[in-house]
Order: structure tokens, then sequence, then C-alpha cells
């Protein structure tokens, strides 16, 4: 287990900010100790809560070129047929994968191949859940073209808390299965657009991991 990148130089300031909080209690209130342990109790909680946020998992990808992994750790929220109107201009099956605020919020490849389009769209900030937060909110699109010529197309969607996407992706990028794409700090959702033919070996309410949980398979 490491801290991710996205967390470092924030979990450093917020660390300056509370030893300075904790230090003024203590100058202030030298005979108080229950506002002293207070203070040093609710800090260390805060600071361990941002910290799991930015927790990044290390552990071996298991590929395969007919699989399609999981690209976020979360709940599976969304499994139907729909038009997916952007870039595939056509009937799909779409997985939705919701991040909570305690779930590791690395995103990873769910399946391996060359970047064949990104785009980042700005938007508002409903919550994940909210039927037009997939077209309203901000978010980025990237499809992915595997060897076999299949094109998957996935989605970051920002929630109400979750208002800074990273997406390290750029168009004629090759990425292998599981590396990791982007971050989204704080939870939220992502999408998955997959071929009608593909079987979901998912369902609602199934609680995944990102690189690690196959949730369907490529005819």
């Amino acid at each position: 287990m490491t801290i991710h990148r996205e967390g470092r130089i924030l979990l450093f300031v917020l660390l300056l900010i509370l030893f300075a909080l904790n230090w003024a209690v203590f100058y202030f209130f030298p005979a108080s100790a229950l506002v002293q342990n207070s203070v040093i109790l609710s800090s260390v909680i805060f600071y361990l809560l941002i910290l799991q946020f930015f927790r990044n998992p290390i552990f071996a990808i298991t590929k395969n070129e007919k699989q399609i992994l999981a690209p976020a750790d979360g709940k599976v929220v969304v499994i139907e047929e729909t038009e997916e109107t952007e870039y595939l201009k056509g009937r799909r099956k779409q997985i939705s994968i919701f991040m909570s605020p305690v779930n590791v919020h690395v995103n990873r490849m769910p399946i391996g191949g060359i970047i064949s389009f990104y785009r980042y769209h700005a938007g508002k900030y409903l919550v994940a859940w909210h039927p037009k937060s997939s077209t309203e909110n901000e978010r980025t699109t990237v499809v992915v073209k595997t060897k076999s010529g299949v094109e998957i197309l996935f989605r970051q969607i920002a929630g109400a808390l979750a208002r800074r996407i990273k997406c390290y992706v750029q168009e004629g990028q090759a990425l292998e299965q599981g590396e990791e794409f982007g971050f989204i700090k704080f939870g939220s959702r992502v999408d998955i657009f997959l071929p009608l033919d593909t079987k979901v070996t998912c369902k609602i309410g199934d609680i995944t991991k990102g690189g690690r949980t196959v949730i369907a398979e490529l005819n």
C-alpha cells in the first residue's frame, strides 16, 4: 500500500495546518487537558480519514484480452442496455460503478489497447446516482481500442463531493489492462459501455475492486 501522488501535497499541507492548530490550542489553553486531548483526537481522526482517500494498493494484475476488469473500487449500481451518443453512436451495455468516499479512488484500465478518443467535459456536480449525472456533470470520456479492434468507452463522472477528476491518458497512447489511467478525489462514479454481445458477469449491488474484479467477458 502506498499513498497516491494526488494526495501527497495536500496531506503534507494538512499535517502542517493540524500541527499549527494543536500548537495554538496548547498555547491558549495550557491548563485544559480536556480541550487539548479533544483537539488531538479530532485531528488524528480527521487526518486518517483524509489519508485513506489517497491510499494506492499494490497488487498483481491478471491480464486477459477477453475479460473486462472493473475500472474502479465501488459498487455496481447500473447494468442496462442504453444508447451511447458521444462517440460510439449506438446501443451498448452499460455498467456503472459508484465510488463512495471510503473506496480507493484510483481508476484502472478495464482492458488493454490504444486510446482512440479522449475528451474532458466541464459540467455540473449533481450527486453521482442522479440519472442526468452521466451527461450533465463534469466528466471525461475515454475510448480504448483493443488488439481485436473492439472499442470500449468509459467515463469518469464527478459527483457532489468529487470535484477533481484526473485523467492521465492521451489519444494514441498504449495502456495495459489494469494500468492506472486516472483518479477521482473523494468518490463519484465510472461508467463503461460494452458491445451488446458482451457477457456481463456482475450484478447490481456487487462490490468491485479496480483492476481485479472481472465484470464482463467479450464474445
